[in-house]
């Protein structure tokens, strides 16, 4: 039988080791050591068959991306590099770090960041001249992430959304002034602790995309249900890709495939999280919906 929700919620605090809001209760214990990301950068390969409904043309002048963000990026790097580099013969590099948020990828932060130096986003963007810069930020605010100097959603929620304002504003200024990359906020998916904190902080990634000319990619919008884009599922039908490929309608027989496992709401990785961070290294539906809007996105503003 199946464990009611919460008590999935309350293992999910124990292992989402730096990814989640900081009110799942999680914020006390510390998280697991994060070791210094190996930047993977893939060069561009040949085409190849897309799970999009109406695969079109790859753009003329082929893109370079780079990928950065907290653990929902670092599970999701490989299969997004697999899309990008099959649809749009894209040159890619990603750099997550688990436990993230914005301000760890500001230069300047010294040793509060959880980021080192040579993986700042500016750095990165002066070394790599991408043309796309895609930034997946669940909204980590947790005590130990040092950057953000202990202020958190749960105990001061208006604190909490300046702070993260100004963070997006001088993340991306730093990002602008380091090169011509084109920025892709990635909004989130539903969070059944606070939901509004999740549609909050999406509002903002639209309001600086709107605001600077950057690009918004809704892949949240993939991974919730069709007309309750703030209400947190673990489960939706299967798209026809997904039926036409078992491993990813994890349930044919009821027409429904899992976007996240019972005892973790918040990442798409259909295995457990790990103390060590790594690519998700099973198929898993909410990844492939999440990286398919994304390249979307890139693929449709060249």
């Amino acid at each position: 039988m199946r464990k009611p929700w919460i008590v999935g919620v309350l293992l999910a605090a124990v292992l989402l080791g730096g990814c989640g809001d900081p009110s799942s209760g999680a914020e006390a214990a510390p998280p697991p050591e994060v070791p210094r990301a190996s930047v993977t950068t893939q060069q561009r390969a040949p085409a190849s068959a897309s799970p999009s409904a109406a695969p079109s043309a790859p753009p003329a002048k082929a893109p370079s991306v780079l990928y950065l963000g907290d653990s929902l990026a670092m599970e999701a790097q490989k299969v997004l590099g697999q899309e990008l580099r099959g649809e749009l013969r894209a040159t890619y590099t990603s750099a997550p770090y688990s436990g993230t948020t914005l301000c760890d990828y500001l230069e300047g932060t010294g040793e509060r960041s959880l980021v080192p130096d040579g993986d700042k986003a500016a750095a990165l963007v002066r070394r790599l001249r991408p043309d796309f810069v895609v930034l997946q930020f669940w909204g980590n605010a947790w005590g130990y992430t040092p950057c953000m100097d202990g202020i958190t959603h749960d105990a001061s929620p208006q604190r909490y959304f300046e702070r993260y304002a100004a963070d997006m504003k001088r993340l991306a200024d730093q990002i602008a002034g380091a090169g011509d990359a084109r920025i892709v906020w990635v909004l989130q998916g539903p969070d059944p602790i606070t939901p509004d904190r999740v549609r909050r902080v999406n509002a903002l990634y639209e309001e600086q995309a709107a605001a600077s000319g950057e690009l918004v990619a809704d892949a949240g919008r993939a991974v919730s249900g069709a007309g309750a884009r703030y209400s947190w599922v673990q489960y939706l039908p299967c798209t026809a890709y997904e039926h036409a490929h078992d491993e990813y309608c994890t349930q044919p027989g009821r027409d429904r495939t899992a976007l996240h496992r019972d005892d973790d709401y918040l990442h798409f990785c259909l295995t457990p999280t790990t103390s060590t961070p790594k690519p998700c290294p099973v198929r898993s539906p909410g990844i492939l919906r999440i990286a398919l809007e994304i390249t979307r996105v890139i693929r449709e503003n060249p």
